[in-house]
Formats: structure tokens, sequence, C-alpha cells
């Protein structure tokens, strides 16, 4: 049957439901009603008798009768389905293109402390590998790299190119700029690498293992800026529990020894709070993997959410189209009893 004019209510859910209890009153009114007409005493008189009466009568106008009564109670059901506002239950929504909604930029802390051994290899390698399988799951969305120590550069401005974005995500090292932990300026820089014409999804993933101990911006700073630019982060926190065998400067060179895992939380928490982002704590690779996946689908339903309606459109078009066709019918079926009658 064609969609315009399917009223299989199984195949419908409803938005205002409480209307469909006026279909139990439908057979009661048009039952009550046939009873009264049936019994309403006539205009005319008749002096012969019953058996003559249903000898001139025609005996199947009750028949018409029942047809009209019945069609007329099939439109009035119809209707009130209709204020109850039926949708499609197995919604298709329509496919969002999402290679023009998300700017991203990965800003990954790679201080010495990043080469704890509690990930295999370590912390900064995990990170690197789960980070260039989750461009490989991009589909046009810009992605861009920051990497930060005591300071933050840009390793790769947001790109198409996920070739060399993934070679400059595999070449991050540490050692390479002032040693620290700055993760306001991490998030500072990756705020400004968001191009002016960035589209109206725009993500920052912050990872880092630690704890603001240098740089010239505090992390709230840098979180309230994000925020001014309408610019959502997602913050990780990378480390097991306890204690992790962790890279010490000795003067015989480095030396690994289990110290106690430090990630201010409660602050990587308070970034993504304030951007309307969400914070994550990775205690394995595999942990890490899944959270970038999470990232993922919160970033699609973000983005259904900002090009569609989240529900389905009302179907109501077919019910009353067959409301309509029933009372039309009912009238047609009317006239020929009346002449039927005469």
């Amino acid at each position: 049957m064609s969609r315009y004019w399917n009223i299989a209510v199984w195949e419908y859910d409803f938005y205002a439901p409480h209307w469909l209890w006026g279909l139990l009153l439908v057979p009661v009114i048009f039952g009550l009603h046939y009873y009264l007409n049936r019994h309403h005493a006539g205009h005319l008189r008749f002096s012969r008798s019953e058996g003559e009466q249903h000898e001139m009568g025609t005996g199947w106008v009750r028949y018409f009768r029942w047809g009209i009564i019945v069609l007329q109670g099939f439109a009035v059901s119809c209707m009130i389905v209709a204020l109850a506002k039926p949708y499609h239950s197995e919604y298709d929504p329509p496919k969002i293109d999402y290679k023009n909604g998300i700017d991203i930029i990965l800003s990954i802390d790679a201080s010495a402390s990043m080469l704890a051994q509690d990930f295999q290899p370590n912390r900064l390698e995990a990170a690197k590998t789960v980070a260039q399988k989750f461009v490989d799951t991009r589909k046009g969305d810009r992605v861009g790299l920051v990497v930060y120590e005591g300071e933050a550069v840009t390793a790769c401005p947001a790109t198409l190119d996920y070739a060399m974005l993934k070679k400059q995500i595999a070449d991050v090292q540490p050692g390479y700029l002032e040693p620290g932990t700055a993760v306001g300026n991490g998030l500072g820089v990756a705020v400004t690498r968001l191009r002016s014409d960035s589209l109206k999804s725009k993500v920052i993933i912050l990872l880092t293992d630690g704890s603001n101990n240098a740089g010239t911006i505090e992390p709230m700073d840098a979180a309230r800026l994000a925020k001014a630019k309408n610019c959502r982060v997602y913050t990780i926190g990378v480390g097991s529990q306890g204690l992790a065998p962790t890279p010490v400067m000795t003067p015989f060179g480095i030396s690994y020894e289990n110290l106690e895992v430090e990630i201010d939380e409660s602050t990587l928490k308070a970034i993504a709070d304030e951007t309307g982002g969400k914070y994550f704590r990775a205690t394995d690779e595999q942990s890490l993997s899944t959270i970038y996946g999470e990232i993922d689908k919160l970033e699609k339903r973000k983005m259904e959410d900002l090009h569609f309606g989240a529900e389905p459109p009302v179907t109501i078009l077919p019910f009353l189209m067959w409301a309509i066709f029933a009372l039309m019918t009912a009238w047609v079926v009317n006239s020929i009893k009346f002449k039927l009658d005469d």
C-alpha cells in the first residue's frame, strides 16, 4: 500500500497517545445512535398489517443504513488517530554529510612523563597509535595537531591531508621543547589553530598525563577562550591507577622508577564542563581507543541535533485522506438510500 494511504496503526508510534482512548467511545456513540433511531417512532401511520409493510419496504435498505454508520465511525476513528500525532516508528532520518561539519585539533602532551611504561610500549606511543587510527576514521573533517611540553607548538594546521598529519603524529617525541607540562598553552594554541572559516562544530581533544606546571596561560583561561569560540574540549587523562614505571633523569642517564600517577582530573573535568565537552580517563591503550570512539559518537550526535530535528515528522495525511474518503462514501450511500426509500 502506498505510504500516502497507509493507516496500519501498528506501524506507527504517537506523540499524543492519550487521544487514542477516544477510539473506545466510537462504537458506543454510534451504537447508541443506531439504537435510538431504530426505536424512534415514525411520523406516518399505516393501517395495513406488519407483513404487508415488510412487503412494501426495501429489505436491504437497512444494510445501507448500517454501512453509513460504519463509514462515519471509521472516519471519526481516523480523525482521532490523527489527533494522536502518529509518526513512523521505523523512521529513517536523512543521511548526514559530516565532511563539512567538524574541525578537530588534537593537542597531545609530549612531556618526558609520557614515556612511562604503564602503556605498551609507553604512554606517548600508545597515544600516537590511537590518534592515527582516529584520523583514519575521519571522512572529510579537517584535523590538526598541537604538541606541547613546557610550551606548545602547532605541528600541523587543520588539514584534509591525512597522510601528512599521520606522519607528523608519528614524529612526535619529547625533548624538542622546554621541559614541563603546559596544559594551558597546549589548549590555548589549539584554540588559535581553529581557522576563522571553521564551521559550527569545532572540537579540541586535549590529552595529558599530568598537571599544569609550566607555560604562560592558565588552563581555565584557555578553557574560557575555547568557550568564547564555541569550541568543545574533550579532555583525556592518560595513566594507570597507582604506580607506573616512569623515566627519571639521573647523573648516569635515564632510569625508570615506580612513581605515583598524578593527573589533575579536577582541572581536566572543569575544562570539559566549561566548554560543553567531557572528561575521560584512559588507563590502557584499549580504553584510550574506546574513548576516541566515544568522542566520535558524541560529535556525530551533536551534528545530528544541529542539522536535523531528532524527532521524526508527524504523519497525519493518510488518516485524514481516509476520513474524507469515508465521509464522501457515506454521503453517496445516504443519497442512494433516500432514493430507495422513495
